[in-house]
């Protein structure tokens, strides 16, 4: 959960960094091998639908909390949307329905930290608790009512596999952001507060489209060391078939914000992480024609 889960922040970033900093030139992997990066990476978003190469890693934060109220079933939006993918990007292209990369409540939402939610405060109406093995209660087991659904079959092949997979992190209200990120600000100062947590209202974890995932054991949980284990393994290779994306890929932090984080995981529709997984497209940015958001404007 660090970066943009603000809980994992804590770990991974200061190792990470120090890693990267111990190196006067890029790293490399084998600089890593001893413990794989689950730290939020970003490419340059090009817009001209032919994935960029890899550029260096962002730091993540995305501590959130769920509705009190009983959530509501509601089926994932098909409406075009007012802000469509620009006319260059790869997913102009994409097969399926377009979707707005504005709206919360779409699948298509874009979060970082150039892109806060609209409003800040948003809560999904559909806010359930999937059927998945849960290493967390409360708030942080809800998904939206699609999301849940997609995770269900993903949780289910992996298992099938042979995969243990758990629900480590699921929604977070912008009360329970704003809680995180402001002890950050207090014990850090702002400056590495941003480093290590989303500030409130910049956080995917409040749309219900994404959650991060463990393996049932803990020993890697948010760290590095997690892309290594069978449940990240796994779901980097195969998330794609159920509508998923490792969101904060490795060395593109310079366009998400965030550091490698191998657990995080966001539901786009099958049929556009399908088709960024055909295509190569490793962010969200890239894929969307939009600018890079290493860092808050």
């Amino acid at each position: 959960m660090p970066g943009e889960d603000g809980l994992e922040g804590l770990f991974s970033r200061r190792r990470f960094g120090g890693l990267l900093a111990a190196a006067a030139v890029p790293v490399t992997a084998a600089a890593l091998t001893a413990c794989e990066p689950s730290v939020r990476s970003s490419p340059s978003a090009s817009g001209t639908g032919v994935p960029s190469t890899p550029a260096t890693t962002p730091v993540s934060s995305s501590p959130e909390t769920t509705p009190t109220a009983t959530p509501s079933a509601s089926p994932e939006p098909t409406t075009p949307s007012a802000t469509a993918p620009a006319p260059s990007s790869p997913a102009a292209s994409a097969p399926g329905p377009q979707h707005s990369l504005t709206d919360p409540a779409s699948p298509w939402v874009v979060v970082n930290k150039h892109r806060p939610l609209s409003p800040a405060t948003f809560i999904p109406p559909d806010l359930v608790q999937p059927a998945v093995r849960l290493a967390v209660s409360g708030e942080a087991a809800l998904l939206n009512s699609t999301t849940a659904a997609a995770a269900e079959r993903m949780f289910a092949a992996a298992a099938t596999a042979g995969v243990v997979m758990t629900l480590a992190s699921g929604y977070r209200s912008f009360v329970t952001q704003t809680s995180t990120y402001n002890g950050y600000v207090a014990t850090r100062g702002q400056a590495e507060a941003d480093t290590a947590s989303a500030r409130p209202g910049f956080s995917e974890h409040q749309t219900g489209w994404s959650f991060d995932i463990g393996d049932g054991g803990g020993a890697c949980s948010f760290q590095p060391c997690f892309a290594e284990q069978p449940a990240a393994v796994w779901a980097k290779a195969n998330a794609h078939r159920f509508g998923f994306i490792v969101r904060y890929p490795w060395m593109y932090h310079e366009t998400t914000g965030y550091y490698y984080e191998s657990w995080h995981l966001r539901y786009i529709g099958v049929e556009a992480a399908g088709d960024m997984a055909a295509r190569g497209v490793p962010t969200l940015e890239e894929y969307f024609g939009l600018e890079a958001a290493p860092a808050y404007l």
